[in-house]
């Protein structure tokens, strides 16, 4: 079946609708419950999710573009779609440095599109991201990163729950001496919240976030909030925090300033430095 026109919601999940785009060559951007993946001639060049910080975070909060650069180029470029492009011929940016913070953000954001695979709601054809181009990845490659992330998750503890809950300290276990970024993340958790907003809180990749938090499950030191059953005694639950904004297709990002996240940055430019010195 060729998709020429958008599509509505199917039963189809979505990796197996991407293997088809993919083998169509097939440009436009393919909408889930998480988010939405742009394609370019059959090719990942762009992943958003809710749930994810937008490129613009990672680099000005990791020291690698001021925050004025990024809003410059956003006002010359973005309606063009030309955003990277613009950051690198204004020499705001190295072209290595937007590539490889670019490729960052689209792996971490194609995991939670991606990964537990839900069914596809929309592709609209000939619809580009205002990032323009900059990388582009295989869908084959994409969905194997994806699956590669959800295992590794599993093997660290394998309930779910945790990444899309409530979570709450589980009182007794001794929660001294844990690694400093296992530590703040375990000092975000307070039954409200859930990963997505202890990772905005902490200014954190999700992914990374949830890393810490399936090993402080796996510890005994975080579970779930369990979902209050009503009942004539029931008292209700405390309303846990706003759910992150939706995720829109059309151009142009959403402010959200955020901390920087000291283990990313060193890790960035370490490998920053070691791109421009090749």
């Amino acid at each position: 079946m060729t998709i020429s026109t958008p599509t509505s919601r199917t039963d189809e999940p979505a990796s197996a609708l991407l293997g088809t785009l993919a083998a169509q060559g097939a440009t436009g951007a393919l909408s889930t419950e998480t988010g939405i993946v742009y394609l370019a001639a059959g090719h990942v060049v762009h992943v958003e999710s809710a749930v994810t910080p937008d490129l613009g975070d990672l680099l000005t909060h990791s020291g690698a573009l001021a925050p004025d650069g990024w809003w410059e180029a956003i006002d010359q470029a973005g309606r063009r779609c030309r955003v990277g492009r613009q950051l690198v011929d204004s020499g705001h940016l190295a072209a290595g440095a937007l590539e490889l913070c670019h490729l960052g953000a689209l792996f971490d954001a194609a995991y939670f599109v991606l990964a537990h695979d839900g069914p596809a709601l929309r592709f609209r054809p000939g619809a580009a991201h205002w990032l323009g181009a900059v990388r582009s990845v295989p869908v084959d490659t994409v969905l194997r990163e994806s699956r590669r992330r959800r295992e590794l998750l599993h093997r660290i503890w394998p309930e779910p729950a945790v990444d899309r809950a409530p979570l709450a300290r589980v009182p007794g276990p001794d929660a001294t001496d844990l690694p400093a970024r296992r530590g703040r993340t375990l000092a975000q958790v307070d039954g409200v919240r859930t990963a997505a907003q202890i990772a905005t809180a902490l200014a954190c990749r999700t992914f990374h976030t949830l890393v810490e938090l399936r090993r402080l499950a796996a510890a005994g030191l975080v579970a779930p909030v369990a979902p209050l059953i009503p009942g004539p005694s029931s008292t209700p639950s405390p309303a846990p925090a706003s759910a992150p904004a939706t995720v829109s297709a059309e151009p142009g990002p959403t402010p959200r300033p955020l901390a920087s996240d000291e283990p990313d940055t060193a890790l960035l430019r370490r490998l920053l430095h070691a791109l421009e010195a090749l």
